[in-house]
């Protein structure tokens, strides 16, 4: 049986958050761009994303896949379209597919979020050498964010920009046990960008 664990439909993809999505460490297929729409999908066992990826793309085959991997223990889809009823049809297909409903996935999660002030520069320098987006500059504050399933950081970084589109994106850890997030700006954009956060995700509905 093939087990929900994350149906995560993200409208209106931010310039930053995109090309995070597409860089080569990220993207194994076709990269999205900025305004388009993204459907993730994270699924136990884990082998069972390829089932997923065959129920999307026969259901809308003009759509996008961005990431297919698979972790130990569980499989992992990215979709991106243009339309967002691409998206919709083939959810639609994989929840059919698999017997389930949007609501079947884990609820998040928040596990702990802050905010550095006036951020130091050794601070900035030990964390540039292991971010995958952006560099980290002295002086900024920033948000740090963790959540799980970590698949919530992505829409998290999203709706981020989305708010405070000043604000940088440092780093997106979407796989593994948890998700977190590293976005630095002035303190009132990253007050906004912690709040806008912690209210979206209190209103993903799950298990």
């Amino acid at each position: 049986m093939t087990e929900l664990r994350v149906y995560l439909p993200i409208e209106d993809l931010q310039p930053q958050f995109a090309a995070y999505l597409s860089s080569p460490t990220r993207a194994r297929g076709y990269p999205p761009f900025a305004g388009q729409h993204s459907l993730i999908i994270e699924v136990a066992p884990a082998l069972a994303i390829h089932r997923i990826t065959d129920l999307a793309l026969k259901s809308a085959p003009d759509m996008e896949p961005g990431i297919l991997y698979t972790e130990r223990q569980f499989g992992l889809l990215e979709l991106h379209s243009d339309r967002m009823e691409d998206l919709k049809a083939a959810g639609e297909a994989i929840l059919k597919g698999i017997d389930a409903k949007p609501e079947a996935q884990l609820k998040p999660q928040i596990l702990y979020h802050d905010i550095i002030e006036d951020l130091s520069d050794q601070h900035a320098i030990i964390l540039n050498r292991s971010r995958d987006a952006s560099i980290l500059v002295p002086g900024v504050a920033l948000l740090i964010y963790e959540m799980a399933p970590a698949l919530f950081a992505c829409v998290a970084a999203n709706e981020a920009e989305k708010v405070a589109p000043n604000c940088v994106i440092n780093d997106v850890q979407m796989m593994g046990a948890t998700g977190r997030l590293f976005i630095s700006g002035s303190l009132k954009d990253m007050q906004l960008a912690r709040d806008t956060i912690t209210a979206m995700l209190g209103e993903i509905k799950g298990r």
